[in-house]
């Protein structure tokens, strides 16, 4: 494992970022919105990114709700048992209040829907990104 993979920072100074989505096109835009300002890593499941969050300790997380092997929800429950610090944000095209509440109660720190406005995307990550 290199340094780059131990912090949450790359070589350039950008801040890495862990995007759990499925979803080729959702990540697409994801990426685009962030790729000028941050390091973006993909998983592509629940199990990928609790495993990808061990590996590289990234400095925040966009977390899909609705993946195969092992769903957001779980994934955050992993991720917080390990680090309740990392701000980790719910990205899902459930748009009802329970769906909000569930992803709190699993851990996320905050909660976005689908499709993603950018601006909003930007200013939640500066709201916990230092």
């Amino acid at each position: 494992m290199n340094n780059s993979e131990m912090n949450p920072e790359n070589a350039q100074g950008r801040s890495l970022i862990l995007v759990a989505e499925d979803t080729d096109s959702n990540f697409l835009l994801i990426s685009t919105i962030l790729k000028k300002d941050y390091e973006i890593v993909r998983a592509c499941n629940g199990i990928e990114a609790v495993e990808k969050y061990k590996t590289l300790s990234p400095a925040l997380i966009l977390m899909d709700i609705k993946m195969p092997l092992m769903d957001g929800l779980e994934a955050t429950r992993q991720i917080r048992a390990l680090n309740p610090q990392i701000p980790i944000i719910a990205i899902t095209a459930f748009a009802f209040d329970s769906d909000r509440q569930n992803s709190l109660q699993a851990g996320c720190s905050d909660y976005l829907t689908k499709p993603i406005s950018p601006q909003l995307l930007r200013e939640t990550l500066k709201k916990y990104m230092n």
